[in-house]
């Protein structure tokens, strides 16, 4: 296990129309998949208030557990109905600074 988290950032626009169907498919997958899969720490989903886009920040133990998360089956067949909502980006990195009051 790394010291620091691997983070994932995935960024989706979406039609303002679309975003609340895309936002309840993020949060049953999160519930049913994302959740159960080994390495993961913690996910964020985060609604734009104009409706066009949503970002998924996410934590997981190692790179190898985020391959591991977008080659589980239950994730690639999910796939095709996020893309179907919205158009995706994705990064991952280290968290290089953190501030909070």
């Amino acid at each position: 296990m790394s010291a620091q988290p691997v983070v994932l950032v995935n960024l989706l626009k979406v039609e303002p129309a679309r975003q609340e169907v895309l936002l309840a498919l993020l949060k049953q997958n999160t519930d049913t998949v994302i959740r159960t899969l080994h390495g993961w720490k913690a996910t964020r989903l985060i609604a734009a208030h104009d409706g066009t886009c949503v970002v998924i920040y996410s934590e997981w133990e190692s790179a190898a557990d985020v391959e591991a998360m977008r080659n589980d089956p239950r994730m690639r067949a999910c796939f095709p109905r996020i893309v179907e909502l919205a158009s995706l980006d994705s990064m991952t990195g280290s968290t290089v600074l953190s501030e909070a009051r």
